[in-house]
């Protein structure tokens, strides 16, 4: 176990109305509002996010974001800035999720710079990466993931990069009720650790790195009991308040 600060994240990805959400909070926090042993993140829609801010700003749950654009205003309909997301009280901010990469063809130049953006804001980047089924199979996963790393992580200080947080997620994993094997994660979480190091050294050792994929209560400890493996960014378990709570203190161990 190492001493690096342990993050579940949950990504409701687009569900619950502000209604659902403030359901959501007010139970949630009444299950785990004495948990203090690692951070918990709630990263919503943005159309949640004041309504959670009101419920949870002074609470041990942190507020996260799932995307932002790269500059701090200006005419990008449709888009929300990094300020707009201190505003709410967001701490975290998802970048690069494969749903993102995939379905709307972000690149990793656009993410590299969400990344420094969301960093010279005071948030810290749940930076996601990830292989495909096919790189996976054809053995080019770690390769992949690596090229990832490095392009989306470019010219950035120790101080920089020990805010932020690296989630590793195999798209072939991600909703599909598949999961890697622990050792499978492991091995790709590994490599993403040595992958920071060769750009920056021993600060690779402070950067707290996820696994996400069809994360559930049952199989949460397994995963976390991995030495390169600090937490999880969890999709579907996390839109039941009682199971993620579950969750949540299944980490604990």
């Amino acid at each position: 176990m190492s001493n690096r600060r342990q993050i579940i994240a949950g990504n409701w990805k687009m569900h619950k109305d502000n209604g659902e959400a403030r359901d959501y909070a007010a139970k949630f926090l009444e299950l785990v509002g004495e948990i203090t042993e690692l951070d918990m993140v709630i990263c919503a829609p943005f159309t949640a996010l004041s309504v959670l801010k009101d419920e949870l700003e002074e609470s041990v749950v942190h507020l996260g974001a799932q995307n932002m654009f790269w500059t701090g205003e200006g005419a990008y309909t449709g888009e929300i800035s990094p300020r707009m997301l201190t505003d709410m009280a967001c701490t975290y901010v998802i970048i690069g999720h494969s749903e993102r990469r995939e379905i709307l063809h972000e690149t990793d130049e656009m993410i590299a710079k969400k990344v420094k953006a969301a960093l010279n804001a005071g948030l810290k980047p749940i930076l996601c990466v990830g292989e495909n089924l096919n790189q996976r199979e054809d053995g080019r996963a770690l390769a992949t993931v690596r090229g990832q790393v490095e392009r989306d992580l470019p010219d950035l200080s120790p101080e920089e990069l020990r805010r932020v947080v690296i989630a590793y997620e195999p798209i072939w994993a991600i909703g599909t009720g598949r999961t890697a094997s622990s050792a499978d994660a492991q091995e790709m979480c590994a490599g993403i650790r040595s992958t920071v190091a060769g750009i920056a050294g021993v600060v690779a050792e402070e950067i707290p790195i996820l696994y996400g994929g069809s994360v559930k209560e049952g199989n949460i400890q397994e995963l976390m009991a991995e030495t390169d493996i600090d937490g999880a960014l969890v999709g579907g378990a996390s839109l039941d308040a009682e199971g993620f709570a579950r969750l949540v203190r299944n980490a604990l161990g």
